[in-house]
């Protein structure tokens, strides 16, 4: 058995490998130097045609673009009308910004367990959860794999609520033939530099919509309204918005990638089938579901780690992987665990005990479009070695 490298062994590989990266290629730098050679290099031309690219892709009649992925969030929020005395239903597994945006509109999240399968919210636990305060749901295309929303869509439909989705690891995904950012109310994105494409930081919310599309205009712009276009001097802010604007030379970025969206996409899949191919069967870890008809998104490849096989903790594999340097990490803990969610709103251990089950065995491995077989054979090496040490 080989010596772990937490233990003074040596490593699986001689440099780290991230569990992401953004990919920047020479077409991409030409166009945000074009962009700041330009007249414009911010409120310009090329946020338009960004948002007209992003609204094409997705199927949609407007893309509104905004500073990042929370700003989308909170922007959606924002539109939804959500305010004090409202509650929106979200899942607590996802980064924090996704219950952070409701909190920003002084409502309360309201936290839905899980699917142990998909790892998507169970639109069943949305029911079960909903209250006469309910206004909307907020859901998570977890990993890159959209949700049921053929049911979420239906409930929020005979409630009179709003769905947001949170599509910031799915975007390039599909849901039975109708692609990610179609398929609610309003879709919000971040180009953040792991995920599918980038504008460095910077996110969009994609809606049909049109009274929405407005209302999320005048949100990322101090919330201003302009009654006479004409006359632009003489706007109005009927209710406060913020700064959230993005620029031209991040959207000149933004179209670039655009162009390359299938081909990031096409080489995550690959590497994603071949993680699968290669990890099914294990002993040691459980994949999650991949139903038919959906295609994922592929943000993130994470797996469950079957703990009664091993020795080890969660954290202890995760330590022992990135010792190996293999950039092991864990997206996320549940959002109520965090001090805030549990003293602002009482929140406690128990909440979502499929959730709870699940983050304590899950482990996100790497996956990046410029990652190499070779790259991720050393992944697999670095398992068999820290799952060989700590078998039962």
């Amino acid at each position: 058995m080989e010596k772990l490298s937490l233990f003074g062994g040596t490593p699986s590989r001689p440099t780290p490998l991230p569990y992401a990266h953004q990919t920047i290629e020479a077409d991409d730098l030409a166009a945000v130097t074009e962009a700041l050679a330009s007249d414009w290099i911010t409120q310009g031309p090329t946020v338009t045609r960004f948002e007209r690219a992003l609204a094409e892709r997705a199927g949609v009649k407007h893309a509104v673009v905004v500073a990042n992925g929370t700003a989308a969030l909170h922007a959606a929020c924002w539109a939804a009308g959500l305010g004090p005395g409202d509650d929106a239903i979200t899942t607590p597994l996802t980064f924090a910004a996704t219950a952070n945006a409701v909190v920003y509109q002084g409502a309360r999240p309201v936290f839905a367990d899980i699917d142990g399968a998909t790892l998507n919210i169970d639109p069943d636990a949305v029911k079960r959860t909903a209250t006469e305060r309910t206004r909307a749901i907020l859901s998570v295309d977890f990993a890159g794999l959209p949700c049921d929303y053929d049911r979420l869509l239906r409930l929020a439909r005979e409630h009179g609520w709003l769905v947001i989705a949170d599509a910031a690891h799915s975007f390039g995904g599909a849901f039975v033939g109708r692609p990610v950012g179609a398929l609610a109310d309003m879709t919000t994105l971040s180009f953040h530099p792991v995920k599918l494409i980038t504008t460095g930081e910077g996110g969009a919310v994609l809606t049909d919509r049109d009274d929405l599309a407005e209302r999320l205009r005048m949100m990322r712009h101090h919330g201003i309204r302009y009654a006479d276009p004409t006359r632009p001097w003489r706007y109005e802010i009927p209710e406060p918005g913020n700064n959230y604007r993005l620029t031209d030379f991040q959207s000149a970025l933004g179209l670039s990638q655009l162009a390359k969206l299938e081909r990031f996409w096409t080489r995550r899949d690959r590497l994603a089938r071949r993680y699968r191919e290669r990890l099914d069967g294990s002993p040691f870890v459980e994949l999650p579901a991949l139903p038919e008809g959906l295609r994922h998104g592929w943000h993130l490849f994470v797996v469950l780690l079957s703990l009664d096989r091993l020795t080890a903790d969660r954290d202890t594999v995760l330590q022992a992987l990135r010792a190996e340097n293999i950039g092991a990490t864990v997206h996320y803990p549940l959002v109520y665990g965090h001090p805030f969610y549990r003293e602002r709103f009482g929140y406690a251990a128990g909440l979502c005990p499929v959730a709870e089950t699940v983050e304590a065995r899950l482990v996100t491995l790497p996956l990046f479009p410029a990652m190499t077989e070779g790259d991720q054979d050393d992944v697999l090496r670095a398992m068999d070695k820290v799952f060989a040490h700590y078998a039962r």
